[in-house]
């Protein structure tokens, strides 16, 4: 997978690991309300942003990056429940929610520059 885009590579790579976590807190876990609601914002970033990669024009394109936007956001706050309710360990939270936090600056910054 070398694409040479970043913010796609690590938005896939980000939905791989939030299915692998989903998968973890469903079986192990049996959480399966919780860990829905973060498997469809969290992967949905990831989708959103190859879908702004054939926007129709400009405002199209900072517009569908700005739902992926609202995507990492909700998928902040499902990770900070799932750790506070204690589904997800303080090191698995740590490394998942940097990963979050990356895109959400990578997105912001897209779509700043875009704007411009």
């Amino acid at each position: 997978m070398k694409t040479e885009n970043a913010i796609r590579d690590k938005s896939f790579l980000f939905a791989l690991r939030v299915v692998k976590c989903y998968k973890y807190l469903q079986a192990e876990q049996k959480e399966f309300v919780l860990s829905k609601q973060f498997l469809r914002s969290g992967t949905a970033i990831g989708a959103l942003i190859v879908e702004a990669e054939q926007a129709q024009s400009k405002a199209d394109f900072v517009h569908k990056l700005y739902i992926a936007l609202k995507e990492a956001n909700e998928t902040q706050y499902w990770l900070e429940l799932l750790h506070q309710s204690g589904y997800i360990d303080e090191t698995g939270y740590k490394s998942i929610s940097e990963d979050c936090k990356e895109l959400l600056k990578l997105l912001t910054s897209i779509i700043k520059t875009s704007k411009k």
